[in-house]
């Protein structure tokens, strides 16, 4: 089977190992023992820049994640005129109040499906005509309910291409408000991005979403950074409708938090290596990063997990316990972490409620059962996740699918097996470009 190709377009200045065409990963000679911080969190980083973008008077953002989908965000903000300047991980961004300085443009994406989902309403909430462009992979992802939304409210889209995807023209006059309907079965990132921009719509805004909401807790993690900034939404007892008033953000120092997501595979190297890994500036009762829920599989498998006021320790265990079914609707990042460690446990794993995956980076379910396939793991595929049986993974070429999650996840199966090869190890820079470096200083020998 041919390799997947990287979509070098994706990838920003802040990326690292660009050229490297794969990385072997080989078994630390000890169990692995460390105390580390990882970068920013992404899902934090972009919407704190945009509703700085938005807000009137300069920001000062604390703990940015650098990285390919954070440099997308910032490189679109700053052709929109907008003042971001970065020192370290700390971005200043000077608010234009919901006025954008530039009304023309051509603006591209990368692959950063947040920038996708987030920027177009705040788009067209202001007045002018930009075209959006984006990578091939990103090109191919769904955007129709968000701009059937935006639609009705008044934007104008240009396709040119393919209807309701990348490459578009959009012809902003603002967003009238009232009531704007929109699905919560293919993304939560539909919803934040219409939150986001809500509080600038002529009239106050009220969504009311059809159906259960897939990870509803970004949705959550999106009205508390938008209280951050000043606007407080109003939830109705089921969840189910959002009112947003009218409003202005006004500018913040903020210290967002490290990214839970990465964190994932650093506690999950402990738990494979029966190791111990500590993360610095993590607060485990935080709810605002739902990925934390991996904490309690990881207790579920065996490890032992010390939550502190400012740190998470993960201590692994010689053998992994199986046999059960874990629900991944909330945390569905996480899908290919567990299922990279179950072939370790000594029972089968089954990750049901993940459907929406199937159009992240790449069909992720489809993708993790090829390559586990390879690696001689029996494995089920279903329509909404995976069961993965015990097994001894055999040495093997795998395909990332120039999907950072799946190249971080696999690399998981080094830490047991030698001469496991990941081919474009360059593409984790889409939310960490430190990976394997961080890897390395772990005791974990990475080899290109």
């Amino acid at each position: 089977m041919a390799m997947h190709q990287p979509d070098w377009e994706a990838r920003s200045p802040w990326s690292t190992n660009k050229g490297e065409s794969e990385v072997r990963i080989s078994p630390p000679k000890s169990s692995v023992a460390g105390t580390i911080r990882v970068p920013g969190s992404k899902s934090l980083t972009n919407r704190a820049l945009l509703i700085a973008a938005l807000a009137e008077g300069k920001s000062t953002l604390r703990g940015i994640l650098k990285s390919d989908d954070s440099y997308w965000c910032i490189e679109a903000l700053t052709k929109l005129g907008v003042t971001v300047v970065i020192d370290g991980e700390t971005a200043y961004v000077e608010g234009c109040g919901g006025n954008w300085p530039n009304s023309s443009g051509e603006l591209y994406m990368g692959a950063a499906g947040t920038v996708a989902r987030f920027l177009p309403a705040a788009l067209a909430i202001g007045r002018g005509k930009w075209t959006i462009k984006g990578s091939k992979r990103l090109s191919e992802r769904p955007l129709a309910p968000l701009l059937s939304a935006l639609s009705a409210q008044g934007a104008s889209f240009n396709y040119l291409e393919a209807e309701h995807r990348l490459p578009y023209e959009l012809d902003a006059a603002g967003l009238k408000g009232g009531t704007v309907k929109l699905p919560g079965s293919t993304s939560s990132q539909f919803i934040s991005g219409v939150l986001l921009a809500a509080p600038y719509t002529q009239t106050p805004l009220t969504i009311e979403i059809e159906g259960e909401i897939v990870q509803r807790d970004y949705v959550q993690l999106t009205m508390d950074m938008m209280r951050s900034f000043g606007i407080t939404p109003q939830v109705s007892e089921d969840g189910q409708s959002i009112r947003v008033p009218s409003g202005t953000y006004q500018a913040q120092t903020l210290q967002l938090e490290p990214d839970v997501s990465t964190c994932c595979y650093f506690w999950s190297l402990a738990a494979l290596t029966a190791g111990r890994v500590r993360i610095e500036g993590i607060d485990a009762r935080s709810k605002s990063q739902p990925d934390i829920e991996i904490l309690d599989v990881l207790e579920l498998m065996g490890c032992t997990v010390l939550r502190g006021e400012n740190f998470v320790e993960v201590q692994g265990t010689k053998q992994l316990k199986g046999g059960f079914t874990r629900s991944m609707k909330q945390w569905s990042d996480q899908t290919l972490t567990i299922a990279a460690l179950a072939p370790f446990a000594d029972g089968p794993i089954t990750l049901t409620d993940a459907a929406h995956i199937r159009h992240h980076e790449c069909d992720r379910i489809a993708a993790m059962c090829c390559e586990l396939g390879k690696l001689g793991i029996h494995v089920e595929e279903h329509q909404d996740g995976l069961t993965i049986y015990p097994g001894q993974p055999l040495p093997a070429l795998v395909d990332s699918y120039d999907d950072h999650r799946m190249a971080m996840a696999l690399t998981l199966i080094g830490l047991r097996v030698e001469n496991i090869r990941i081919v474009d190890p360059g593409c984790v820079s889409k939310t960490c470009p430190g990976y394997f470096e961080q890897l390395s200083t772990l005791g974990i020998e990475v080899t290109y």
